[in-house]
C-alpha cells in the first residue's frame, strides 16, 4: 500500500469559504437533504452538495495519470466504486479505447442522470456489496465516497474492492492534518460518517486487508 496523489491539484482549484458554509444556513438541515444523494445533493442550490455536477473534462488528467501509473492495458476492466454520474469512468474510455467500465452508486439520481456514453454500465447498489465476481477487475477506484460510510460498512467496502480486484486499486478520502483542516473539513462536509486522519486511514486499511494505493483530499 502507498501512498498516491492524483487529486489535489483538482481539489485547490475550488474556493470554498468554510464560515459561510455554517452561518448562511442551518447546516444541519442541509446535511439532512444531502445525505439522501438525490436532485438537490447533484443538482441543487449549493448548500445542500455540489450545486450543479456537470460534465466539465476536469477528469481527464486524473483518468492520464491513474492509467499511466498502473500501466493500465488498452482493454482493461475497470470499476468505480461510488460513481456519481460516471464522468471519470467516461474519461478511462477515452484515455484507454477499449477499456470495459463499471460502475456502482448509492445514489439512484446520480445513475439516472450519468454521462449517457457510460450509463448503461453503472448501476445503484452498495459499497459494501458489490454485486462482482472475485477478482473481475484489472482496477478498482473509489474517488471521495468511503468516508460517507460509518466505520462497519467502510470495513466491509475495503473487503469488498480487495475481494474484486485482479490488479491494483486506488481509494480516495477526505482526510485532516492537523486542527485548522479537521475544522475546516467538519464545517465543510455534508455527508462524512468516517472522519480520519491520515495514519488512521492507514490503519484502518491495514485492518481490513486492503492492500492498493491511497491517496486523500484536505481542506487547507
Amino acid at each position: 500500500m502507498a501512498y498516491v496523489d492524483f487529486i489535489m491539484k483538482l481539489h485547490k482549484a475550488t474556493k470554498r469559504d468554510y464560515l459561510k458554509r455554517v452561518n448562511e444556513h442551518d447546516k444541519a438541515e442541509c446535511a439532512e437533504v444531502a445525505v439522501q444523494f438525490g436532485k438537490d445533493y447533484w443538482d441543487g442550490e449549493r448548500q445542500y452538495g455540489y450545486g450543479g455536477y456537470r460534465y466539465d473534462g476536469r477528469w481527464r488528467p486524473v483518468a492520464e495519470a491513474m492509467a499511466a501509473h498502473y500501466k493500465l492495458p488498452t482493454d482493461a476492466a475497470i470499476l468505480d466504486v461510488g460513481c456519481g454520474k460516471g464522468f471519470l469512468l467516461y474519461e478511462f474510455t477515452q484515455v484507454r479505447p477499449q477499456a470495459r467500465v463499471a460502475g456502482i452508486d448509492l445514489s439512484r439520481y446520480a445513475v439516472e442522470n450519468a454521462k449517457e456514453e457510460v450509463k448503461p454500465s453503472l448501476e445503484t447498489g452498495t459499497a459494501a456489496n458489490l454485486p462482482f465476481p472475485d477478482r473481475s477487475f484489472d482496477f478498482v477506484v473509489s474517488v471521495n465516497t468511503l468516508h460517507n460510510l460509518y466505520n462497519y460498512e467502510l470495513w466491509q467496502a475495503l473487503k469488498e474492492i480487495e475481494r474484486v480486484a485482479r490488479g491494483p486499486k486506488h481509494i480516495i478520502v477526505e482526510s485532516y492534518r492537523n486542527e485548522r483542516e479537521k475544522v475546516n473539513l467538519l464545517y465543510w462536509q455534508l455527508t462524512c460518517r468516517s472522519f480520519y486522519s491520515p495514519k488512521e486511514w492507514e490503519w484502518f486499511f491495514h485492518q481490513a486487508g486492503y492492500t492498493g494505493d491511497y491517496s486523500y483530499i484536505v481542506f487547507e
